[in-house]
């Protein structure tokens, strides 16, 4: 079986965290061959650690040495190395969001779809088990009305990295958190078109001086991203989701779920649920899941991988990863303008 040569551009935390590690356990498909980041030390020191043949300086010189690139770089960059990467014939895996803004996305599909290339984001929610039962189970579901979505952590900002720096990252809390679950819901849904948001973006809590923070300091003097956001969404079809999410908020405890209200019953994704009126009753169906986050990083690669060598159909797409922008995007303008923002 051919094996598809990988380059890794950024090599910092979720490279050798994640998708390094996910690709080396699929040997038989993944090699990777090459790594590049700005930090040429830091290149240097994770090619040593994972065998990796190969570094580069500049992104674009690794291009000619491998059949797809994983960019793991600030958002800022994706799109403009996504771009260059597929113009070059080279398939490309980036980690979420697709981009800042909408218009680079669609830059982005448009320079896939020249070059007859794959293009895919690292929407990894979509790999767990618990959300491919999920998917199945939508069935049960009818109709959607309502899908209530909250990604909330109480005190959790990023001390690391770049994530709290707006002209890098583009946003706080909602395009590096929030936007997982957007993208999981939507896909649950079926991808419905949204037609109107209203959104606000809060980051009071993360500008108080003193504040406690499970993961590392930051400088609450120069905090300039959203660490709460609330959104309110219609879609085309008459359904409507309230969503919420957080790194900072003064709450009991962390709470991760989407639950779904439809015609013919209700779906809970985590912990996975199914609550129908059957038998003159009210059914609760539960599950006993336990997940595996190496293994969803695997399927993760997996799927990109075979998807490139023509062997797989690909499950995150880019004009649905696009859609996930597009919202990301309309919830921040609305916050800004303090109105709702119509889509259509």
């Amino acid at each position: 079986m051919k094996k598809l040569k990988m380059g890794m551009i950024g090599v910092g935390g979720i490279a050798q965290s994640r998708h390094i590690p996910a690709y080396l356990a699929i040997p038989e498909i993944v090699e990777i061959t090459a790594v590049q980041d700005l930090d040429q030390t830091r290149a240097e020191e994770v090619a040593k650690k994972f065998h990796i043949p190969n570094v580069f300086a500049n992104y674009e010189d690794l291009f000619e040495m491998v059949d797809a690139v994983t960019i793991c770089t600030p958002n800022k960059f994706h799109a403009e190395i996504a771009i260059a990467a597929l113009e070059a014939g080279v398939h490309v895996f980036c980690e979420k969001p697709m981009a800042i803004s909408v218009s680079e996305c669609e830059a982005m599909l448009a320079a896939s779809q020249k070059a007859n290339k794959i293009l895919s984001i690292a929407y990894h929610y979509r790999f767990m088990e618990t959300s491919r039962i999920a998917k199945q189970a939508m069935s049960k579901v009818g109709d959607p009305l309502v899908t209530r979505v909250q990604a909330l952590r109480r005190r959790k900002v990023p001390g690391w990295g770049v994530f709290t720096n707006k002209e890098l990252q583009g946003g706080g809390s909602l395009i590096d958190w929030g936007c997982h679950f957007l993208d999981l819901s939507l896909w649950l849904l079926n991808g419905p078109e949204p037609v109107e948001v209203m959104g606000t973006a809060y980051n009071k809590l993360s500008k108080i001086p003193s504040q406690i923070n499970e993961w590392g300091t930051f400088n609450h003097e120069i905090f300039q991203v959203d660490d709460h956001v609330s959104a309110y969404i219609k879609f085309k079809d008459g359904s409507s989701m309230l969503f919420e999410c957080s790194w900072a908020a003064n709450i009991k405890e962390d709470i991760t779920n989407i639950s779904i209200s439809g015609v013919d019953g209700g779906l809970n994704v985590f912990p996975l649920e199914i609550y129908r009126p059957e038998h003159g009753v009210f059914m609760t169906t539960t599950t006993e899941i336990e997940e595996n986050p190496q293994d969803v990083d695997v399927l993760q690669a997996r799927n990109f991988a075979e998807s490139c060598l023509g062997e797989a159909e690909l499950r995150c797409k880019p004009k649905e990863s696009m859609k996930v922008t597009k919202l990301i995007e309309a919830i921040y303008r609305s916050s800004e303008k303090g109105s709702s923002i119509k889509l259509q």
